[in-house]
């Protein structure tokens, strides 16, 4: 018997229970009771400053950035508000603002698709009740828009010069704000970078100290730039010279220095892979007596770049195991004369210096030497030096020089 209303009163609270949830789940679907709330913080956005700016004036100062609200609304209209709190926002609208100080009162924007209306939503305080908004002569200041890697290269790379597009920025505002920008850049973040970077990167603005900007009330007519940054590979490359056999001098006679050796030069991949060696030219040593320094300009492939950014290197060629001796030459003759022209020699003997062993030129007689004047190119009557060829009847002597006579020209 006791057992049987022990399990009775048991059966009566279960029951209370579930009654009481039936009860309060009936409340609070179909009654949905309204509840205040505050909501703190909540951001301060300017509307319409596009009519500002077409006035030549802009925001320069709020007096608040964000204001705290006392919202009375039914519990699943809070509940809503609650769970999209970062989509509330009150704004202010400025687009009748004039020049100075002006209070505004503010509308609030509340999140897009919660049942938010007058008649169930009532806000009961607003701290503060309007927003002054100062408003100052539109600034405008226009920059370079300038590139930096923060970060580096792959070993082996090097990073080309950077091409931005649009290459410039509009920075507007109040002058207070503006003056303290001092670069606008484009930063791209970036290690072992090892090929061609393409794309669009943010702009950040730096003051004069180099230190970046964030809480600037600005705006620039571009948020971002198209940047494209070659990455090319680094070689260094060895210099050489060609040499043209001539005046008894062979190629196993010779010494070259050159100054650099080498150079850096960058480009492709594919483009430097067979690339050993940069040729400056070709030496005649016909005209190198002993010793002779010589400038030659470096020319790369226009698909290279000159990272070493030296244009030409200094050579000295040097004649070794050779001896030298001068003769004088008699047996001087010309080419047949142009048409119409009557020439005789004004020159009657040339010394004329040769080159081998001193063997050889010990051998050599001047009657074996002769000077042919090269008549092809007279074109006016007169006395002038025309250039000379030296024949030498030696297979192991050569001549050192280039060398001219003088001809009297006539018709």
């Amino acid at each position: 018997m006791i057992q049987r209303l022990r399990e009775s009163k048991w059966a009566y609270i279960l029951l209370s229970i579930l009654l009481a949830f039936i009860f309060w789940y009936y409340v609070r679907a179909e009654q949905d009771p309204s509840q205040p709330t505050w909501f703190r913080g909540i951001p301060v956005v300017v509307s319409n400053s596009n009519i500002l700016t077409r006035q030549g004036l802009t925001v320069s100062e709020l007096s608040h950035d964000t204001v705290d609200l006392y919202i009375q609304a039914p519990v699943s209209v809070r509940e809503a508000l609650l769970r999209n709190r970062k989509d509330i926002s009150v704004v202010v609208d400025v687009s009748r603002c004039e020049e100075g100080e002006n209070k505004l009162t503010y509308t609030i924007s509340y999140p897009v698709g919660v049942n938010v209306d007058n008649n169930n939503v009532v806000v009961l305080e607003q701290d503060p009740q309007s927003i002054t908004v100062t408003v100052d002569k539109l600034y405008t200041q226009t920059f370079e828009v300038e590139f930096k890697l923060r970060g580096a290269v792959a070993e082996g790379y090097q990073a080309g010069t950077a091409v931005i597009s649009p290459e410039t920025v509009v920075v507007s505002g109040a002058i207070d704000q503006v003056s303290q920008v001092s670069k606008v850049v484009a930063i791209l973040e970036e290690e072992n970078l090892d090929q061609r970077f393409t794309g669009d990167l943010p702009l950040t603005l730096l003051d004069k100290d180099g230190e970046e900007l964030t809480d600037l009330e600005v705006t620039l007519d571009t948020q971002s730039v198209y940047v494209v940054l070659p990455v090319v590979v680094v070689k260094e490359v060895e210099l050489t010279v060609n040499v043209t056999e001539g005046g008894g001098a062979a190629a196993e006679n010779v010494k070259i220095d050159i100054d650099p050796k080498t150079i850096t030069v960058s480009g492709a991949e594919e483009d430097l892979e067979n690339l050993t060696e940069i040729s400056l030219g070709s030496v005649d040593l016909s005209t190198i007596v002993n010793t002779s320094t010589l400038t030659m300009s470096i020319a790369l492939d226009p698909r290279l770049e000159n990272v070493s950014g030296i244009t030409s290197a200094t050579v000295t060629v040097t004649i070794t195991g050779l001896s030298t001796r001068s003769v004088d030459v008699v047996n001087i003759t010309t080419s047949p004369a142009p048409e119409g022209y009557t020439v005789t020699l004004a020159t009657q003997a040339k010394s004329v210096l040769l080159r081998g062993t001193e063997e050889d030129l010990a051998a050599v007689d001047a009657s074996q030497v002769r000077i042919v004047a090269d008549l092809s190119d007279i074109a006016s009557v007169g006395t002038y030096p025309v250039p000379a060829k030296v024949y030498v009847d030696s297979a192991t002597v050569g001549v050192v020089g280039e060398y001219t006579v003088i001809v009297n020209v006539s018709k």
